[in-house]
């Protein structure tokens, strides 16, 4: 990787708190309510959307989504003189209209913020909270003492986390943002309200939710039209989704938590539509009006690591993402890595991924209520304790004990006992990446957790509930077990893998990118900047190659392709291979990214083909 091209000085851009009280002489100016005008239901369809296209290098700005409407939208905010923040924003809330099992308003996520102004990144934690009312053993059945089987704990109304998104875009808008929120809903809205074409995965995502969905009744009527799920090609439209909107961009965020739409809110979790005729149990949730009314979104500071040279910087508990992250570069720091050995490059990624996973199940969890030793996990010291432990022919067996981040550490310091398996953590979500024209850059994980959430739809609202507290580990540990940072209790927030990733060269950011997943979110992140990095691929090559994920589990877990180019080198050090079940079956992942080549000179990557291609869009084409 060459590390000499440098991105354009960015313009000063106005300081946080006069942006915000210009806001409305700003709203007045922008033309892009006016022109982006709400027709009424049943209005003509629009426009086809742009094609997919994975790969777009200009200047001006660049945006990387999985959907061409959502890029679309984004683009058109940057074009009419909107910065990162006011398009991430309009582009997640187009998300939740056109990719409305995995954005919904319902959810919430983490978003990474480089500010070209000050050189500085930012974070803002957009977790689902547990209601207040929940305990440790909330998801165990009191008639066998065991934890609810999955299917029953996902679609609940106990699954339901008091939703963040919306607190989340007031936030980052309020301390970045140039465009009011009620502004940037206006594209989305019109989404809604003229409908966008079913695609395949739209259909996919729909047929796989098609029995949870038929037995909750306006979750049926909105994604079941005529009791099946949409036809491809058809349009599909939201008014309902629309009206939320409006009355969001109306009354503000305090609507959504404090005003009518939060009594709609509790009143389904506690008492989830389900049809008398569905065989289904559907367990009522334990959130209460003052839940929602207290949730607070949060901008801890940014976890940060140096790797080959370069600052990478990502979230902090209560996701995983950054410190993991952060945990893998730091313990491959400690080897040379060459392009010209992939496969003891992907050895050593791999041993690395095992360790830091068994570090993450043992020492990560909701900050505010579980000690996380942060700053020793990414400590160089406790990164070559763990290192030593790499043999560099030889996979150790999995899983792997934890180590101990105490600030003591031995120059290779014999690893303890396993303990932990993986927990369950719903593998769906989505991430975009944006870029403006003063270099400011975003990064955005947002979800509701796995596809069509808790499969609760507010009625008459338009959008579904999450079901994030399954990233609980729902199962208390055994009396005399390590104890567990993950477990539910009130107010708690679960513990993530989301990962949006912002990477700085001299202070200017370099590269951006993140993905769906669940816990293979670290995984894919660490194997896109292994690729870029160590290996020598351009961006769009090393998002496109194919992805093998070790979560400190016994078999290492890869799409077909990974294990007809690597399996048998890396079966030949003790790697046991599997195709990755999925879902999807056999494909991890679906990122986007994006890469400042030179100054001023952006390139946005999106998948060519997981999930059906995503969309990378530029202001200017060129370069």
């Amino acid at each position: 990787m060459s590390h000499n091209a440098l991105p354009a000085k960015p313009a000063r851009r106005p300081a946080p708190g006069q942006a915000f009280r210009r806001r409305a002489a700003l709203a007045a100016a922008l033309t892009l309510t006016a022109s982006l005008a709400v027709p009424g239901a049943g209005a003509v369809a629009a426009p086809p959307p742009p094609s997919r296209q994975p790969v777009a290098t200009g200047y001006g700005g660049a945006v990387s989504t999985v959907d061409p409407d959502a890029s679309r939208i984004a683009l058109e905010v940057l074009r009419r003189g909107g910065n990162a923040m006011d398009a991430a924003v309009a582009a997640s809330a187009a998300l939740g209209v056109s990719e409305p099992y995995v954005a919904a308003i319902g959810g919430g996520g983490y978003l990474t913020y480089y500010d070209a102004r000050t050189r500085r990144v930012h974070t803002f934690d957009g977790r689902e909270t547990a209601p207040r009312a929940m305990r440790q053993d909330s998801f165990v059945d009191p008639a066998t003492g065991k934890a609810l089987p999955a299917d029953e704990a996902i679609t609940s109304g106990l699954s339901v986390g008091v939703p963040g998104t919306v607190a989340q875009w007031d936030r980052a808008l309020r301390a970045f943002g140039t465009r009011r929120l009620g502004t940037l809903l206006q594209p989305a809205i019109r989404l809604a309200e003229r409908g966008f074409v079913v695609d395949q995965e739209f259909y996919d995502q729909t047929k796989v939710n098609e029995a949870r969905f038929k037995d909750i009744v306006p979750t049926r009527e909105l994604f079941l039209p005529g009791g099946r799920p949409p036809a491809i090609g058809s349009t599909f439209r939201n008014p309902d989704l629309a009206r939320t909107y409006r009355g969001l961009a109306r009354y503000g965020p305090g609507w959504f938590y404090r005003g009518p739409l939060a009594q709609d809110i509790v009143r389904t979790v506690r008492k989830p539509p389900v049809d008398p005729a569905a065989t289904r149990k559907v367990r009522p949730g334990l959130m209460q009006p003052g839940d929602l009314a207290a949730y607070r979104a949060l901008s801890p500071q940014p976890t940060h690591v140096s790797y080959r040279g370069l600052d990478v910087y990502g979230m902090p508990p209560s996701s995983s993402g950054g410190s993991t992250v952060g945990e893998v570069l730091n313990i491959l720091g400690n080897f040379r890595l060459d392009a010209r050995d992939p496969v003891t490059a992907l050895h050593y990624y791999l041993e690395a991924s095992k360790l830091a996973y068994a570090d993450r199940g043992r020492y990560v969890g909701d900050p505010a209520q579980v000690k996380v030793p942060l700053q020793e996990l990414l400590s160089g010291g406790f990164a070559r304790e763990r290192a030593c432990l790499i043999k560099p022919d030889q996979a150790a067996a999995a899983p792997v004990a934890p180590g101990s981040p105490d600030g003591r550490y031995d120059p290779c310091k014999p690893p303890g006992t396993a303990t932990r398996a993986l927990a369950y953590e719903g593998p769906q979500t989505t991430h975009l990446v944006v870029a403006d024209k003063w270099g400011n850059v975003v990064a955005y994980n947002v979800t509701i957790e796995q596809f069509g959430g808790s499969a609760i739809t507010v009625p008459g609202r338009g959008f579904l509930l999450n079901n994030e507290l399954t990233d609980f580990t729902l199962q208390p540990p055994a009396a005399g077990s390590p104890p567990d940072p993950n477990l539910p209790g009130p107010g708690k927030r679960p513990r993530s893998s989301m990962a949006p990733t912002i990477v700085l060269q001299d202070g200017r950011p370099r590269l951006a990118l993140g993905t769906p997943g669940g816990s293979t979110i670290i995984t894919t992140v660490l194997q896109i900047l292994l690729n870029r990095i160590d290996l020598g691929m351009d961006l769009p090559t090393a998002l496109a190659a194919p992805r093998a994920t070790q979560r400190n589990t016994p078999q290492v877990f890869a799409e077909q392709a990974f294990i007809d180019r690597y399996g048998r080198a890396l079966a030949a050090r003790g790697h046991r291979l599997a195709l990755f079940p999925g879902p999807p079956a056999g494909t991890i992942g679906a990122a986007t990214a994006l890469e400042f080549l030179r100054p001023g000179l952006v390139q946005a990557v999106a998948e060519p083909t997981r999930r059906g291609g995503g969309s990378a869009l530029v202001v200017r084409p060129g370069g």
